[in-house]
């Protein structure tokens, strides 16, 4: 315990005084595993999820570093619960894997059969899955990779993904820094998105997402499918695109 920058709350949520001299710091610490929530003029509230907690496990953080980090910087004893419920909650990340398989395509695989057994009677779960081949794998039905996950997820038991992805259609992309130029932290977020292989960019509103994701286009140089929710935010990808890369308005198509 010091006179840190941060509470930490027995809710999971951390609230950061940004006037403290370690504000920024301590910021960039949680960034890797906390959300944020809300980021009024003196106190930005944090929040502890699993999800947040599994995205740092995938980035090679583990329940260790999370917990150094909280105890370093927080103002007051952090709750010994909370402690157990993060080594808990990081510890179930990996445990179930999707694998490339050379005979039967894609398999889930955990050297823990007891939780094999528990996400197969998932009512979701149960038919994507295929032939069971022994007690540590079973076989995953074709398309159901992504709904899989999601399903997974919801039990609680993160699927650790190993079985890759396929090359896509090289297109040619670089940005067009034209009286503009990208911020340092969305530089660093396309390219641990592109290294990382796969991920979820969390950054509030405004912060400039698309300026990522034109950005992260630009590392992979490969044609590229954008999904968004209406009609408006994808002329609005659109917008972002011509303005911010050399994509002509022939590059690129809407499907709406």
């Amino acid at each position: 315990m010091s006179d840190g920058p941060l509470i930490v709350q027995s809710d999971k949520t951390l609230l950061l005084d940004i006037d403290h001299i370690l504000s920024d710091e301590c910021r960039r610490a949680i960034a890797a595993f906390a959300e944020l929530e809300k980021s009024p003029e003196h106190i930005h509230t944090y929040r502890l999820t699993p999800l947040g907690l599994w995205n740092a496990r995938a980035s090679g953080h583990d329940a260790e570093q999370v917990i150094d980090v909280l105890l370093k910087y927080s103002r007051y004893a952090v709750p010994h619960s909370l402690l157990v419920d993060i080594a808990e909650t990081m510890s179930r990340y990996g445990r179930l894997r999707l694998e490339a398989h050379p005979v039967h395509g894609l398999i889930l695989v955990s050297n823990d059969p007891a939780v094999l057994k528990e996400v197969t009677r998932g009512k979701k779960v149960a038919p994507m899955l295929g032939k069971q081949l022994d007690e540590e794998t079973i076989v995953v039905h074709p398309g159901q990779r992504g709904f899989l996950k999601q399903a997974l997820l919801k039990l609680g038991w993160p699927a650790e993904d190993f079985a890759g992805y396929v090359d896509g259609e090289h297109h040619e992309i670089s940005l067009k820094q034209d009286g503009w130029k990208i911020r340092k932290y969305q530089e660093l977020a396309a390219e641990g998105f592109w290294h990382g292989g796969s991920g979820v960019v969390v950054l509030p509103c405004g912060a400039g997402k698309t300026i990522v994701g034109a950005a992260a286009m630009a590392h992979a140089k490969a044609t590229t499918l954008i999904l968004v929710t209406n009609t408006v935010a994808a002329r609005q990808w659109r917008e972002e695109l011509l303005k911010r890369t050399d994509l002509n308005a022939d590059d690129i198509g809407e499907y709406s």
